[in-house]
């Protein structure tokens, strides 16, 4: 009874969001000077959206062949087509608090397959342990091969990659829930299910479905960062592939772990700042950071917001025809 006000509660915070991030970035425009950031903004054509664009999709295409690998790994019995269904509806909501969109999709698999939520829960803490896992290692390797090691950069990569471990690590996560149950004492079911969900995530180390989910993470990353050092060519400011690559992950990964709605705001200041290290004038940053963010994030809703209503009528139509 209460899906439809939290969809519509997911949907104004998603709103409220956009105007946020379109706001934030006109002040810092307008703070720069309207003529000097219109200069940067011409240089860029049509055809260069259209070519990141193509590279932003590629790269969510990868995840949802990653989506598909980590449910299949799950032994779910879930098709190819409900699959990309779902990751690609679940984009819809990426920038709302608490990660709604990870939910809606295991709800939409609940639905489905009649299983309950916390049997395919680990699908998405699966998820996040790869993405974290790809990133700090791409994030390890473009320091090394770039000019622009900083010391903020490589405990950002030991955070990421600490993080994924304690998120992967089944027996880990399985003693602290036990160890917490011993400490509180009280609501059994909840560390059931605790426990329960710790124990699903013991099938993504297996290589089968740990090593593909981790290279197809990297290869959809790498892609984004690529986008952004030929977007950084394309303004003027030209940087090393490596020192573009460090420079997007870096503020991706600053504003996931300020744990803020899609990273908004702190990706978008991170990025600015850290092109300001690199030389980048401001006048340049600023746009860069704006359609960089537009062409991913932004994008990647855009096509969530075209599939949801089409995953969530499926999914009810399967309810019905269960029941």
């Amino acid at each position: 009874m209460t899906a439809a006000p939290e969809k519509r509660s997911s949907f104004w915070t998603l709103g409220l969001l956009l105007l946020l991030f379109v706001a934030s970035l006109t002040l810092a425009a307008a703070a720069t000077g309207w003529q000097e950031t219109g200069k940067a903004l011409a240089r860029v054509g049509y055809w260069h959206v259209l070519a990141l664009l193509a590279l932003s999709l590629f790269n969510y295409s990868l995840r949802a062949v990653r989506w598909r690998i980590l449910t299949r790994a799950m032994s779910l019995n879930t098709g190819w087509l409900q699959d990309v269904r779902h990751y690609f509806g679940g984009l819809a909501l990426m920038a709302t608090p608490g990660r709604v969109g990870e939910f809606v999709r295991l709800r939409w698999i609940s639905r489905e397959t009649g299983l309950p939520i916390d049997r395919v829960a680990p699908i998405a803490v699966a998820e996040r342990a790869a993405d974290l896992a790809a990133v700090a290692l791409l994030l390890a390797l473009a320091v090394a091969l770039s000019a622009f090691g900083t010391r903020y950069i490589w405990l950002l990569v030991i955070v990421a990659l600490i993080l994924a471990w304690l998120a992967s690590n089944a027996a880990l996560l399985r003693y602290f829930v036990t160890l917490a149950w011993r400490m509180v004492g009280r609501w059994p079911r909840l560390f059931v299910r605790l426990r329960r969900l710790a124990s699903g995530l013991r099938v993504f180390t297996r290589p089968s479905a740990g090593v593909p989910a981790l290279v197809l993470g990297g290869l959809g990353w790498f892609l984004e960062g690529l986008a952004f050092g030929l977007l950084l060519n394309w303004l003027g400011a030209p940087l090393p592939l490596w020192t573009a690559v460090t420079i997007f992950l870096a503020a991706m990964t600053s504003g996931a772990l300020a744990g803020l709605p899609g990273g908004l705001g702190g990706a978008e200041a991170a990025m600015i700042a850290l092109l300001l290290v690199a030389d980048v004038p401001m006048e340049i940053a600023v746009p860069a950071t704006a359609l960089i963010r537009t062409t991913t994030m932004w994008f990647a809703i855009l096509l969530g917001l075209a599939v949801f209503p089409w995953a969530e009528a499926r999914s009810m139509r399967l309810v019905e025809t269960h029941q």
